[in-house]
């Protein structure tokens, strides 16, 4: 993987984070983490979960992710080779890995596809 400027940065904000994130925890056992705190968690151990010690999602990794996590999504496509194509928009070096950065992009996706929706559904709703 390359790393740009900003990624580094980002993988030292995480570290220094993580010190924080440990800090509280060992003197504070009644701070709760915020939703976002929480949300992040969850993507993280999600992907770490479907991936296991070799740190990538392979496409049957995620194939597996995807009918766990998302089983409305898939059974809402038409198209039965949904995530091989989901698959090979993810993995930019055609190596057949799926790092947390692409996940991660999936996932933003998904959501930004998810708010839209939301968004149009409440206009709609709001003109009835």
């Amino acid at each position: 993987m390359i790393w740009t400027e900003h990624s580094l940065k980002e993988k030292e904000n995480c570290a220094i984070s993580e010190g924080i994130f440990q800090e509280e925890a060992s003197t504070d056992h009644t701070k709760m983490p915020s939703q976002m705190e929480h949300a992040m968690e969850t993507m993280m151990f999600t992907f770490h979960k479907f991936a296991g010690d070799k740190g990538y999602l392979t496409k049957e990794d995620l194939r597996v992710l995807m009918e766990k996590e998302f089983p409305g999504f898939l059974e809402n496509q038409k198209d039965p080779l949904a995530v091989d194509k989901i698959m090979k928009d993810l993995d930019q070096c055609r190596d057949g890995k799926v790092g947390f950065q692409s996940f991660f992009s999936l996932i933003a996706g998904l959501t930004i596809a998810c708010n839209d929706y939301f968004v149009v559904h409440m206009k709609q709703k709001g003109k009835k």
